[in-house]
């Protein structure tokens, strides 16, 4: 099992993920506060600001403080 660490000490299996987007839309805020009130979200941000959204295969939201593209780069490199 491949992990890829999402920032400050946090990791999310790669065979899990189905997407890494930004949070910016519309669309994806309203996904976010829906997991937020199924409790399905998983704030791995640690205070800062989420700069990108990962959705699993088991429908949980991860919220992540780097980039979507810091994310690919640190998945290619495993």
């Amino acid at each position: 099992m491949k992990f890829i660490n999402i920032g400050y000490g946090n990791m999310v299996s790669s065979s899990k993920i189905v997407a890494v987007v930004s949070p910016d839309s519309a669309p994806v805020k309203r996904i976010v506060q829906e997991a937020k009130a199924k409790g399905l979200a998983v704030d791995a941000t640690c205070g800062r600001k989420c700069k990108a959204v990962i959705v699993t295969d088991s429908d949980h939201i991860v919220l992540s403080a780097l980039s979507p593209e810091t994310i690919e780069n640190r998945s290619e490199e495993e």
